[in-house]
């Protein structure tokens, strides 16, 4: 038997179970992942609570949850090619990844190696997130000289957006609450408090205006975006929210380009993007780590330990 976290009708943290299942194996086509971190996004614990989106998914009662995980492959299928018993990995499965083991198609984009100097606990963080933050900004075609604003900089999917926009040469003013100020500094962007007034803020921070801006958290950013003059092709949301403002683009993890992904590894690698861990909770306080996400309180990524 192996565990994995479940659940089996729609709804918040308490309808989550960790629960004994027969353990899985490795189809020919298949590698078999024993995981070790899975890192938490905001989408795992709404695809939990609303049906529609669990529908967008593929998802159906009962359902397992999470999507990023981190570990190292234990099983491998006679036909499965590109990784060894042994390899370390990681990885998305929408639905399958917190729990004991994961099984991954190797004909299927998902799996990638996890470098030496990369640590499990980081790794699990970086499919969703990573490749969300990629895309938002690939969708404005931020480029060096930009002033951009991102709206929930210092949430899961900004401080990878602050650091690659700066990495790009754009200044960055972010969105964030004021006891998060001193931690968005420290990732090299300009806090400024979200709420009313926002516009006459960041007015007063950039008199030059902004050129660019992605919205990490509903549709705030974006439409002062649009009242500060930037174009609506210049400015993204994420994928799961509200229609957004015409002309502006919907980005999501699923659109990120090739080598997207590689290119965040690699500059986590060579020291020029960090990854703060908020919290590391193991799995069977899966229940509070899902409540401390939700509150959108923490600053970094929140991570499970298997």
């Amino acid at each position: 038997m192996s565990r994995a976290v479940r659940y089996q009708r729609f709804g918040g943290p308490e309808v989550l179970e960790l629960q004994e299942i027969p353990e899985p194996h490795a189809a020919p086509d298949e590698v078999r992942v024993r995981v070790t971190a899975a890192g938490l996004n905001p989408m795992d614990w709404q695809i939990a609570s609303k049906p529609d989106m669990a529908a967008q998914f593929g998802l159906s009662l009962p359902a397992g949850f999470g999507s990023d995980f981190a570990g190292v492959v234990d099983e491998v299928g006679a036909e499965a090619t590109g990784f060894t018993a042994g390899d370390r990995v990681f990885g998305a499965a929408i639905g399958r990844s917190v729990a004991d083991f994961v099984l991954v198609k190797t004909s299927a984009a998902g799996l990638w190696p996890t470098p030496d100097g990369i640590g499990d606990e980081v790794a699990a963080t970086l499919p969703v997130s990573g490749l969300t933050a990629s895309t938002a900004l690939a969708a404005i075609e931020l480029r060096a000289g930009d002033t951009v604003l991102i709206g929930g900089a210092a949430g899961g999917v900004g401080i990878f957006a602050v650091q690659l926009a700066k990495l790009a040469g754009a200044r960055v003013i972010g969105t964030a609450s004021e006891g998060t100020f001193g931690f968005l500094r420290g990732l090299g962007a300009e806090p400024v408090a979200y709420g009313p007034g926002l516009a006459d803020r960041v007015r007063a921070l950039a008199p030059e205006g902004i050129t660019a801006a992605t919205d990490l958290f509903g549709r705030e950013a974006a439409e002062t975006a649009l009242k500060l003059g930037v174009a609506p092709e210049r400015i993204s949301v994420v994928a799961d929210g509200p229609a957004p403002p015409p002309g502006v683009s919907k980005a999501g993890a699923l659109d990120a380009g090739p080598g997207s992904l590689e290119r965040i590894v690699d500059a986590i690698h060579a020291g020029e993007i960090t990854v703060p861990i908020a919290a590391t909770f193991p799995v069977e306080r899966i229940r509070e780590a899902v409540t401390t996400q939700a509150e959108r309180h923490v600053h970094g990524k929140i991570v499970i330990s298997l």
